[in-house]
This record gives C-alpha cells, sequence and structure tokens, in this order.
C-alpha cells in the first residue's frame, strides 16, 4: 500500500501508486472495444492529461462538473481529473431517469458536464441547452457536430486539449469538497452528499483493518462505480496496487472463472443470484448426487454452526458457558472429518466456479439472509459483511476474517463511533437493547448541499448522524442491525415487527424469489410474493397438476389470476411461510404472515421499485399495490 496518510487530496494517491506500481495493470475492461488496460503510469498520467484539459476549457478550482456515466476506466478518469483540477463532481448512472438527471444537474450547481455518449445527451439535450454550461464532454469517441447554446467536444479532442497544456496544480485540504453523491432514497427528493477529501481518504487510510491485498492481486467490479461503496472500495484497493477488472451481470458468472478475482464487492443480490445458480445446477445431477450434496451439506451446516459456538462467534450463543464452548468444540471436531470429505467431493467444485482464488468478498448495502451466511462459509468463500450509508462515505463497521461473525455488521472501523440510543429520549441503550443507530467519525458527511434543515436534522450538535436504522450492540463491539426506523410495520396490537429478517428467512424458500412484507395498521402481517417461476412449475409438473405458469407480467391477467390463486399453489405458499417464519430465530407469534398475493412483476430498478443498491422502495411498492393489499386484508 501507498503512504497515503499524509497526502491531502484524494488525487494525489495517483501520482503515489504510479511510482510504487509502475507497470502493473491497474484498470483493465475485456469487454470494450477495444479492451482496455490501463497500467498504474498510464492511469495517473491519463488523469493528470484530463484534468489539465479541463483546466484549458476554463474549469476553475470549486467548480461543480456533473458526471453522468457508468462502469468504465473512463469514468475513474475523468472522477479524479475532475477532483484533480480541484472541481467536485456530482455523480449518477446515465441509466437513471431523465427528470432525475436533469434534477442533479441544476441542484448541483454544475458549470460544466461530463457524460456517457450522444444518446444519453440526447435524452437531456433539449432542456440543457439553456442552463448556461459552459462545456459538455462526451466520454466517447463519437463524431460530434456543434451545439446551440453549449460547447461540445469528445473524450480524444478533450485528451488532447490536456496534452498542448500544462497542468497547474491546486491547493486542496481535507475540508475540501471532492464529491456531490445524490441518494437514491425510497422517498422524496435526492438530497446530494457532501463529501470531502478527508472524508473518502478516511476510507483508503483504514479500510486495511478489514481486508490486505497484494499488488497485482484482482478484483472484480460489478458495482455501479460512482456510487459511494463501489469507490470507496475502488480508491482503497487501488491504493494496494490491485488490478480492478469490469464486469456486468451478462459477463460476471465467466468473468469468475476466467479472472479468478481475490477480492470482490458486491451486495446480498448477487450472492443470492448466484446461490441460485448453484442450487439450479445441483437440480440437475443424478438423484443419488443429489442425495450425497444434501447429504454433505446438512452434516457441514451442523459443522460450522457447532464450531461458531465453539469460536465464540455464535450470535445466536453469545451467552454460551466455557463447558458449552468445550462441548461444542467436541462435537464440531467428531463432523471435522466429513466436512472436510465434502469439501473434497462437493465444495471444491464451487469455489472453482467462483475462480478459486477469493481472499475476501465484502458484502454490503443490505443484510445476507442467514441461509446465505451458511452456505458460503461451508464451501469456504469468505464473506464479509460491512455496514454504511452514502453519508458516512460509507464504511462505518465490517466483520474481518478474524471475526467474522455471522448475521453482524462488525465492529466500527478505526476513529469511528457508534451509539445506540432509544429513538424517542434519544437516551444511550446499554449493550443488547436495540435502539437507533447513531455514528462518528472522520467519514460522516460535511452536509446534505443547499440544505442546511434536512443536515441539522441528520448530524446533531456534537457531531452524531442519525442513521435511521435500529440495532444493537454485542458485549464485544459488533453491531447487529435489526430493521429501518421507518420500514417498521406497526400492528393495531401495537407490536413492531421488523420486515427485513422475515423476509430474509422466508426467501430461503426455493419457491420464494423476492417478498415484501406489508401490514401497518392491520392486525396481522400480509406479504407480497415474486414467486420462482421456473421451480414453481417444475413442482407442478412433478404434482401433475397440469398447471402452466405465465412466465412473465405480460401474460394474461386472467390466465395469471387463476393459476396463481389455484387452491394447491396457496396451500403450497401458505405452507413454504409457515415453516420458513417458525424456523428463524427470535421467532413471535406476531411474525406469522396470515395473507398473501403472488405477484409476477419483479421489484426492479427498470420499474422503479428498487432503488440503484437494489433496496426494495416499500412506500412506492405499496402505492402501486394498494388496492391488492387492501383486498388482501379484506378477506381475512
Amino acid at each position: 500500500m501507498v503512504n497515503s496518510s499524509s497526502v491531502g487530496a484524494l488525487p494525489d494517491l495517483w501520482e503515489l501508486t504510479a511510482q510504487k506500481f509502475g507497470d502493473i495493470i491497474a484498470l483493465r475492461d475485456p469487454h470494450a472495444k477495444p479492451e482496455v488496460r490501463l497500467t498504474y503510469v498510464e492511469l495517473y498520467r491519463q488523469i493528470r492529461q484530463f484534468a489539465a484539459g479541463l483546466q484549458a476549457l476554463g474549469v476553475k478550482s470549486g467548480a461543480k462538473i456533473a458526471l453522468f456515466a457508468d462502469n468504465s476506466p473512463r469514468w475513474f478518469i475523468a472522477d479524479q481529473a475532475a477532483m484533480m483540477a480541484g472541481a467536485a463532481n456530482a455523480v449518477r448512472s446515465s441509466q437513471a431517469d431523465s427528470e432525475e438527471l436533469l434534477y442533479i444537474l441544476k441542484d448541483s450547481d454544475s458549470s460544466s458536464l461530463i457524460i456517457e455518449d450522444l444518446d444519453t445527451l440526447g435524452r437531456l439535450k433539449s432542456d440543457i441547452a439553456n442552463l448556461g454550461l459552459d462545456v459538455v464532454i462526451l466520454l466517447s469517441d463519437e463524431a460530434i457536430e456543434p451545439e446551440e447554446g453549449f460547447k461540445i467536444i469528445n473524450f480524444p479532442q478533450l485528451m488532447q486539449k490536456g496534452a498542448n497544456h500544462d497542468f497547474e496544480p491546486v491547493q486542496q485540504t481535507s475540508e475540501t469538497l471532492a464529491t456531490l453523491i445524490y441518494t437514491s432514497g425510497t422517498t422524496g427528493r435526492p438530497k446530494g452528499v457532501m463529501l470531502t477529501h478527508g472524508n473518502l481518504l478516511h476510507q483508503v487510510n483504514e479500510l486495511d483493518t478489514i481486508i490486505h491485498a497484494q499488488p497485482g492481486e484482482i478484483a472484480l467490479s460489478i458495482l455501479p462505480t460512482w456510487h459511494s461503496y463501489e469507490r470507496a472500495a475502488e480508491y482503497f484497493l487501488l491504493s494496494w496496487g490491485i488490478t480492478q477488472i469490469y464486469t456486468s451481470i451478462r459477463f460476471f458468472k465467466d468473468d469468475l472463472q476466467r479472472f479468478k478475482p481475490h477480492f470482490m464487492i458486491a451486495v446480498p443480490r448477487l450472492w443470492d443470484s448466484l446461490y441460485e445458480a448453484i442450487q439450479k445446477n445441483f437440480r440437475q445431477k443424478s438423484s443419488f448426487q443429489q442425495k450425497l450434496i444434501r447429504f454433505f451439506l446438512s452434516f457441514s451446516e451442523k459443522y460450522i454452526l457447532l464450531k461458531r459456538i465453539a469460536d465464540d462467534l455464535s450470535l445466536d450463543n453469545l451467552a454460551a458457558s466455557s463447558l458449552q464452548r468445550f462441548i461444542a468444540k467436541v462435537q464440531s471436531v467428531c463432523l471435522a472429518p466429513i466436512h472436510a470429505l465434502g469439501g473434497v467431493m462437493v465444495y471444491h467444485k464451487i469455489r472453482l466456479a467462483t475462480g478459486g482464488r477469493i481472499k475476501a468478498v465484502i458484502s454490503g448495502g443490505g443484510s445476507l439472509a442467514k441461509h446465505l451466511e451458511n452456505f458460503y462459509e461451508i464451501v469456504g468463500v469468505p464473506i464479509l459483511v460491512g455496514y454504511g450509508l452514502t453519508e458516512t462515505s460509507p464504511v462505518t463497521n465490517a466483520r474481518t476474517l478474524q471475526r467474522n461473525l455471522r448475521g453482524s455488521s462488525g465492529r466500527p472501523i478505526p476513529q469511528t463511533e457508534i451509539q445506540i440510543v432509544d429513538p424517542e429520549s434519544r437516551k444511550i441503550l446499554p449493550s443488547g437493547k436495540r435502539g437507533l443507530v447513531l455514528i462518528r467519525g472522520p467519514q460522516v458527511m460535511k452536509g446534505y448541499y443547499k440544505k442546511p434543515e434536512a443536515t441539522a436534522k441528520a448530524i446533531d450538535s456534537e457531531g452524531w448522524f442519525d442513521s435511521g436504522d435500529l440495532g444493537w450492540m454485542t458485549p464485544m463491539g459488533d453491531l447487529v442491525l435489526t430493521g429501518r426506523a421507518k420500514d417498521t410495520i406497526v400492528l393495531t396490537n401495537g407490536e413492531n415487527i421488523e420486515p427485513q429478517p422475515i423476509e430474509d428467512a422466508c426467501i430461503r424458500s426455493q419457491f420464494i424469489d423476492q417478498m415484501m412484507l406489508v401490514g401497518q395498521d392491520e392486525k396481522f402481517l400480509g406479504a407480497l410474493i415474486v414467486p420462482n417461476l421456473d421451480v414453481l412449475q417444475r413442482w407442478s409438473d412433478s404434482q401433475q397438476l397440469g398447471l402452466t405458469f405465465p412466465q412473465d407480467a405480460s401474460s394474461s391477467t386472467a390466465t395469471a389470476d387463476e393459476v396463481l390463486n389455484d387452491p394447491k399453489v396457496v396451500q403450497l405458499f401458505r405452507q413454504e411461510l409457515k415453516e420458513q417464519v417458525k424456523n428463524r430465530p427470535g421467532y413471535r407469534l406476531d411474525d406469522q404472515i396470515k395473507v398473501f398475493q403472488l405477484i409476477l412483476e419483479p421489484f426492479s430498478q427498470e420499474n422503479g421499485m428498487m432503488t440503484q443498491t437494489l433496496k426494495i422502495k416499500r412506500p412506492i411498492v405499496t402505492e402501486r399495490y394498494r388496492a391488492i393489499i387492501d383486498r388482501m386484508f379484506e378477506k381475512s
């Protein structure tokens, strides 16, 4: 790792990495045409050249530049060049809704725009002609025509300007604004989160308490590169001299085996998708092979659960005595040979499907379901869960290989304080008591751009940031999240239900693809369920029911309603929900899901029902299915 402790601004890192890692490939995009490979020396040279080009165009220190583009080496170059030139960038995906992009462009007071390509510009062109932009820069090589209302150049032209202009270094401090990231929250207009160079450098300097990398090791990048989670990880890993390879959902599974990554940053949905693909492969095996796999998985699950107790890493057994841990250790030793045999016969093949070299996977952006935690631990793929928000740059807590307490979000990273307080009184709660999670540290944002009232509401006079999350702390300082304060469902009996843990338990069922709990101000819980239609069809065929399930949301409504509400199908899902909910830790009677409705259209970013980080927009989904939800409870 380069010595970044004395660096004043984030872009200063790249000269240091060029000196230390030289000809090691920093960024590689194997799917670009032609393929892109940039060494650390070339990366620094292009960042500086792009920054010089911006200065040649008149971009001044303190300016705002909107950056609407997606994962690519050129995105990274533009991001760091804007900062190197002394500007702060306002970032968003080029795939975002045009109205949202225009809102960010105006709200951020951006004087220039860096954009993906002509197609993206075409969606905005008529609206930005009168905004008085100094220049629009395409990250593509496309030929361009002069436009009325603004100057436009493409990437090669900008780089040529930079080659002919001497870069003038800009003095920046840790307090200098580096970027505006607009929250893709579940309600309301996006707010511009102001992150400083000090906020971002805190992540670079302190994430080595979670993982260590070696120069030339591979990191596979799949999350939106403009998002705070992926950005912090990229800045950190590149400071260690890794090679970052860009992939996508389309190429992900092939790239795992092709490039054999050592590290990956991802969200739970990705690991769930990979798990489903593995399970699908299992189901294609012979009957004998399936029984053998189930045998090993069953014994291995017992083994890892006992080993967790023995190592004092079982969230469900934190109060276990020395005797109980000793007994668990003896029992785990007895099961170890079977687990080892399973590794030889089954699990190593799964690891090969992930490339076989993974040192650590970081999962964030939501809780990881218990069955996924167990499965990946069994097969030997180390997943470390972290926690944070855009407003905290983002990482505040993370598990480590040395203390991987499953079910938790880990301990605070250095210089970070966590407080659990009563949501109403704000009185500090003792260890083990659930309350509102407050955060204080160098990574907490400067505030919301041009929104002092929202800033004052989020950060109190002592610097504590209100996360809006509910959780509790173990005696050893691990943070355990239990849900969002605003996501809490309050039943008419006064019971508060946190939907996320129940949803995580239910999607363990092979028949359930997605699910959202409902029931605010009702007597009991209900659910909207997106079924796994492939699995459901195989079940129907095995039962000889003669049902043909629709394959997408455009299928005939009458046909869909008929088969999805078939009594045998309804009974199947009722039984699945009952089993999954009752078998989860901390089960209460109020957790029972008494009504539900199967729906065909998955929750997605495209239909506006999920955020960019793949979280369900509960208010949006509730409003979309309001009539169905009302009918569910009226029938009961």
